[in-house]
């Protein structure tokens, strides 16, 4: 009788599992603060962003502060605040807190009030800039210096609309700043109208020491002629502390000049001092 052989069980090959890839570690990049600071002056919260030197929280020094005009995360606060920390990281320049105020309706906010009926019938909430002169001089500016240390040397920085502004401050609010940069400054609005009162303004003025940076690209004549009566009234009224200079940039357009101007800026604003 034949012996029942039960069928060799096959030899069982585990699957092969292949290595796990270590864990990627995702950490988001901080690169300042964004506040929504309530605002009596213009009705609602606005966006302020703040951009600290290394180091700022274990040393005691006090920083001058450089305000920048559309300065909102979607608007000029990052390529500006880079400038910044790049000058930080190379020693090529002084360390700064860059607060960046955000613009939302810009002619209303960044434009003087104009009398010319085709820009009020197409612009119809523009001219409100003392407003908002009143905003970073009676809000943001107190904010700031009672958050963090500063060293009481201020500059405003704008570019375009916000350019004009900053002219604009320069000479009838020069008190608010130690210096201006404005970089191709619209100073076509109304028709030129700031420019050719800056005369006025300029005698006006207290002789304290102040700093202005105007730098226009090759923009045509609508932008270039009331930069020349600027400077002209500039070359008669300043004053010998108002330190003023108008750099030509005929390589660069409307739409490419901002960083390397605000480069220069920062060179000229913040140089180190040598040792």
């Amino acid at each position: 009788m034949a012996a029942n052989f039960a069928p060799a069980a096959q030899a069982q090959t585990p699957a092969h599992t292949p290595p796990q890839p270590p864990e990627v570690v995702e950490t988001p990049i901080v690169i300042g603060q964004s506040f929504a600071l309530p605002s009596a002056i213009m009705g609602a919260a606005r966006e302020i962003n703040v951009w600290l030197p290394p180091g700022y929280d274990q040393s005691r020094e006090r920083y001058p502060i450089l305000y920048v005009l559309d300065g909102g995360q979607d608007q000029d606060f990052h390529h500006i605040s880079g400038i910044a920390q790049l000058g930080t990281i190379v020693g090529t320049t002084r360390d700064v807190i860059v607060v960046g105020v955000a613009s939302v309706d810009r002619r209303n906010e960044l434009a003087l009030p104009t009398e010319d009926p085709e820009l009020i019938a197409r612009y119809p909430t523009q001219g409100q800039s003392d407003r908002f002169r009143r905003f970073l001089s009676e809000e943001v500016q107190p904010f700031i210096n009672a958050r963090y240390r500063t060293s009481g040397e201020t500059a405003l920085m704008g570019e375009s609309l916000a350019g004009l502004f900053v002219v604009e401050t320069f000479l009838k609010e020069p008190q608010m700043f130690d210096a201006y940069v404005a970089v191709s400054p619209s100073l076509w609005w109304d028709g030129g109208r700031l420019a050719r009162q800056a005369g006025a303004h300029l005698r006006d003025h207290s002789g304290d020491p102040r700093t202005l940076i105007l730098t226009l690209g090759d923009e045509g004549e609508m932008m270039q002629a009331p930069m020349d009566v600027l400077t002209a009234n500039l070359r008669q009224y300043a004053l010998p502390n108002e330190h003023w200079s108008f750099t030509p940039r005929p390589t660069e357009t409307h739409a490419t000049i901002y960083h390397g101007a605000a480069l220069d800026a920062f060179r000229q604003l913040y140089a180190v001092d040598p040792q």
